[in-house]
């Protein structure tokens, strides 16, 4: 971690340190807010089920404004959406996530045809439109909330994660850049965040967004992606 990364951690020393299960917020059984039943660019539902052959895969990279629309913009994404994963608090508010008390991290769940495009694909936008190498943080936006994520849904999905994590960490030290903090997690219950969320960078075309990448290149190695076809 750089020296600004060590300063910004150092002032917020309560948003970075992982909350506990004993110390976690309690939550809720059921949601606090209704989920839109459709996406505001593509139109299609937020919520599955969704068309027979699309795939699902969770991504976590820092704001989640900004990450959705990475993701919304490739052709063969049926549908994305915005929410919180790998905490603890059932059915969290984003004020709950913010306090730094749920666990979750900001998260894109992206639905795709991977007859049109490939978890490779995603992966690639994944490594190379932010910064993963920043621990509980990502530029200026500080807490566990911010971390770098792969949320896998299978055996397939864990084992290429894994081997463009690796490569990717190899063109990293390449580079002069410092290790890889993102994490691979099995993907756990999924919360939508609420309303205003969802497609933000839409609705509010020059709103915010702080993701930044590295400029180092992600090249997924051959035998991570079905059939040998490189990335």
């Amino acid at each position: 971690m750089n020296r600004l990364g060590k300063l910004m951690t150092m002032m917020h020393p309560e948003k970075t340190r992982m909350v506990s299960r004993e110390e976690a917020l309690p939550g809720r059984s059921e949601r606090a807010f209704e989920v839109p039943a459709a996406h505001a660019v593509l139109g299609t539902p937020l919520e599955p089920p969704f068309p027979e052959g699309v795939e699902v895969a969770y991504f976590a990279l820092g704001c989640f404004w900004g990450a959705e629309r990475l993701f919304w913009e490739l052709d063969g994404v049926y549908t994305t959406a915005v929410g919180y994963i790998d905490g603890t608090t059932p059915n969290p508010t984003y004020e709950e996530v913010c306090s730094a008390k749920t666990g979750h991290a900001e998260a894109v769940m992206v639905a795709f045809d991977p007859r049109l495009v490939s978890y490779a694909d995603l992966l690639k936008v994944f490594f190379e439109e932010h910064d993963p190498t920043q621990g509980m943080r990502q530029g200026n936006d500080v807490g566990t909330q911010y971390r770098s994520g792969i949320y896998f849904v299978d055996d397939a999905q864990k084992a290429t994660a894994e081997m463009a994590r690796e490569a990717y960490g190899r063109s990293l030290r390449e580079a002069g850049r410092e290790e890889v903090t993102t994490e691979i997690e099995p993907a756990g219950p999924f919360y939508y965040a609420e309303d205003y969320h969802q497609q933000y960078l839409h609705k509010v075309p020059n709103g915010y967004c702080g993701l930044k990448g590295t400029g180092v290149a992600c090249s997924i190695p051959t035998a991570a992606v079905p059939g040998g076809r490189a990335e």
